[in-house]
């Protein structure tokens, strides 16, 4: 190509469904089977009455919505919804008007937040800024911290821990040139939790260098135990960090309430990150439409349907969690709908191609999910499985995975397999 686009984009790493449709490329799945596709990580349950009816009827007014541009801020009556939310989710209490930001989904808000923290100025001084993040991890904190011309850092996972972060194996010099710190809580793909004693050390980390830290809480509505998952504001309140100080919570609609079509989510925390990010967004066009607000209000105001879908997968990781652990190295998950599971003989890659190709099953190699960090991928090993779909379909798939472990059938590594490290 003669024209010149920025260098940074050839820093990006192909995402794993790309890497999935590679591997499976030239494969005639048995047609013995009907496909069931536990690869991606897409909410399948319907989306609730109470959001599509408010949907459906601020279309039906007279304008839709339509006829004015919506404000980067978004209205009050949507941020007052998400504060009240986080009051009655957390027990912390927001200011609407200051620590809430409607955002489209929380994708874009977890790449666009690495454009507004990292300083370019700081490559003058020949220090390249530093992200750190999860491994394995969601790709987008990766591509966040390359396109904003930054390091990534990728933390181990523990898996003694259920596969937490191991935050204490990042050294005191990369620390030192971290400016941003990506946390998942519940952890993609993993399902860890971080308790408060996690938060504490981060918090105390980021006093002492300075950083920013992102904490991506997409999956926190999905949980199997009684207790819910901790959050990082509900976190920094109970150690009297009341004014949030550079910290900035990321959450949505797609898991908790069925609904990633809608994108819509919301950022919320240190008011003068708020404001910085505001800005920005401005610039960037961000806006989320009238309609679709005045939907998303109804959806954080109403628990009941979040505790009908909970209680759905509640009753597929029940059901299907015994019936995997006896042919994978797999447990119940903290919280999310993935299952992280170990594979016979370690080979993640041509065992969800094996898969694949003899039952028509879609799984994730987990070394997608990863990088290899000292001659070592954390993923390799292990596959994802989202559990998105409904019970029956669910089962089937687990059935189909028992079958292909205890035929015992070899599973072939074709020296041309692409994308196999």
């Amino acid at each position: 190509m003669n024209v010149p686009l920025n260098p940074l984009l050839q820093r990006l790493q192909p995402y794993p469904f790309e890497r999935l449709r590679a591997l499976f490329s030239g494969i005639t799945p048995n047609p013995a089977f009907s496909p069931i596709n536990l690869g991606i990580g897409e909410p399948r349950h319907p989306t609730p009455p109470v959001l599509r009816d408010a949907l459906h009827a601020a279309i039906e007014r007279p304008d839709g919505g339509l006829a004015v541009y919506p404000a980067t801020a978004g209205t009050p009556a949507l941020r007052q919804a998400c504060a009240r939310w986080v009051q009655r989710r957390y027990g912390v209490a927001l200011d609407p008007d200051t620590q809430v930001l409607p955002t489209l989904g929380s994708r874009e808000a977890l790449f666009a937040l690495a454009q507004v923290v990292i300083d370019p100025r700081a490559f003058a001084s020949g220090q390249q800024p530093i992200v750190v993040c999860p491994n394995p991890f969601y790709q987008i904190y990766e591509g966040a911290a390359l396109l904003a011309g930054a390091q990534p850092w990728y933390a181990p996972s523990d898996p003694a821990r259920n596969f937490a972060v191991d935050w204490e194996q990042v050294p005191a010099e990369v620390w030192a040139r971290t400016r941003l710190l990506y946390a998942c809580s519940p952890g993609n793909p993993t399902g860890a939790v971080m308790p408060l004693d996690e938060w504490e050390r981060l918090f105390a980390l980021s006093d002492r260098y300075g950083f920013v830290i992102a904490s991506d809480e997409c999956y926190s509505e999905i949980y199997f135990r009684d207790t819910p998952p901790l959050g990082a504001l509900q976190a920094a309140a109970a150690l009297g960090r009341t004014t949030f100080e550079r910290l900035i919570v990321l959450t949505s609609l797609s898991k908790r309430s069925n609904a990633p079509g809608l994108r819509s989510g919301f950022v919320a925390g240190d008011a003068e990150l708020i404001r910085a990010f505001t800005l920005y967004r401005t610039y960037h066009g961000s806006a989320m439409s009238v309609a679709v607000q005045q939907a998303s209000a109804a959806a954080w105001e109403d628990e009941a349907h979040v505790q009908a879908n909970r209680a759905l997968y509640r009753k597929k990781f029940d059901r299907i969690t015994p019936l995997l652990a006896q042919v994978l190295d797999v447990r119940l998950p903290d919280a999310g709908f993935y299952l992280w599971a170990g594979v016979p003989g370690g080979d993640d890659v041509a065992f969800a191609r094996a898969l694949y190709a003899q039952y028509n099953v879609t799984v994730l190699p987990g070394r997608y999910l990863a990088r290899d960090v000292g001659g070592l991928n954390p993923g390799a090993g292990r596959v994802r499985l989202a559990l998105v779909a409904e019970l029956d379909e669910c089962l089937q798939a687990a059935d189909r995975i028992v079958r292909f472990v205890r035929a015992a059938a070899p599973i072939p590594t074709p020296p041309s397999c692409p994308n196999q490290p």
